[in-house]
C-alpha cells in the first residue's frame, strides 16, 4: 500500500506514567490537520531497511494543531526505540487520520466507554463532544483498566471532569494493586467485570471498548449474552506489535 505520509515536529515530550510517554506534534509542512476524536494517526519508519508503521490514537480534542499520542514501551520493539529517542524538533513521518472508533449520531442513551492502558486515549480526546451530549441527555460511565494507580494515565482528566459534571462517571479499575488510600472512583478488579457490574442495558446504553483484545473479547461475550445488537458494540482493539 503506498501511504500519503507528512512530516511532524516533535514539539512536547511529557512521562505521564512511569513508563508511559506522551509525544506532541505538529505538521511540519505548514498543511492543518483535522481529525475526527477517536481516529488514529500511523507513525512511519524504516526498520532492517524495511519500511513500517505503528498506529497510534490521537489523545487531544481537535480544533488546533496539536496532534498527542501515547506510547507505551514494547520490549525490544522497533517503535519504542524510535519514539522514546525523539527530542523536541525532531521530525517523523505519519499518515492519517484513519478510524471509526467515533461519537456517532446517537439517540440520548448511556454511553460505557471501558479501555485498558494506552487505550483510554481515544475518550480524552472525545471529552469536549461527550459535555455537548451530556446537555442533550446523554450519560456516561468512563472506565479504565490498568495494574496499578501509578499507571493511571489521562486519570486526573477524567476524574476532574466527571466530578464537576453531572451524568458522567469515571472508575480506575485496578487489577493487581489496589491503594490503601482508595478515591470513591478507584475500584479493585478487571475493568471488564465493573463493565457487568453496570448492568449494561441494550434498551439504553451503547458500549465502547478499546485495548486488550482479552478485555474486548470477554466484554463482548458478556454483552452478546445481553442481547446487545452490533450497532450498539463500537469497538478497537489495540494488537500487540511484533517487534
Amino acid at each position: 500500500m503506498a501511504w500519503k505520509t507528512f512530516p511532524l515536529r516533535v514539539t512536547g515530550i511529557e512521562m505521564i506514567t512511569p513508563t508511559i510517554v506522551c509525544l506532541s506534534f505538529r505538521r511540519d509542512d505548514g498543511e492543518p490537520f483535522e481529525f475526527i476524536a477517536g481516529q488514529f494517526i500511523n507513525i512511519h519508519f524504516e526498520a532492517d531497511g524495511q519500511p513500517v508503521h505503528r498506529s497510534y490514537s490521537i489523545a487531544n480534542p481537535p480544533g488546533s494543531d496539536d496532534i498527542a499520542v501515547a506510547v507505551s514501551p514494547v520490549k525490544d520493539g522497533r517503535a519504542t526505540k524510535l519514539l522514546f529517542g525523539l527530542e523536541v524538533g525532531d521530525v517523523v513521518d505519519a499518515s492519517g487520520p484513519y478510524g471509526r472508533f467515533v461519537l456517532r449520531d446517537d439517540e440520548p442513551c448511556r454511553y460505557i466507554m471501558a479501555a485498558t492502558g494506552t487505550g483510554v486515549t481515544p475518550y480524552r480526546a472525545m471529552l469536549p463532544l461527550i459535555e455537548q451530549r451530556l446537555d442533550e441527555g446523554f450519560t456516561v460511565e468512563i472506565l479504565l483498566g490498568i495494574w496499578r494507580r501509578e499507571e493511571a494515565l489521562f486519570a486526573r482528566d477524567f476524574e476532574e471532569f466527571c466530578s464537576t459534571r453531572e451524568g458522567a462517571n469515571f472508575h480506575a479499575c485496578y487489577s493487581r494493586e489496589m491503594p490503601d488510600d482508595a478515591h470513591p472512583w478507584e475500584k479493585n478488579g478487571y475493568v471488564q467485570l465493573h463493565v457487568a457490574a453496570l448492568d449494561p442495558q441494550p434498551a439504553n446504553d451503547i458500549v465502547y471498548l478499546c485495548g486488550n483484545p482479552n478485555m474486548i473479547d470477554e466484554a463482548m461475550e458478556m454483552l452478546k449474552a445481553r442481547e446487545f445488537p452490533t450497532r450498539q458494540l463500537r469497538r478497537e482493539k489495540y494488537l500487540p506489535a511484533r517487534s
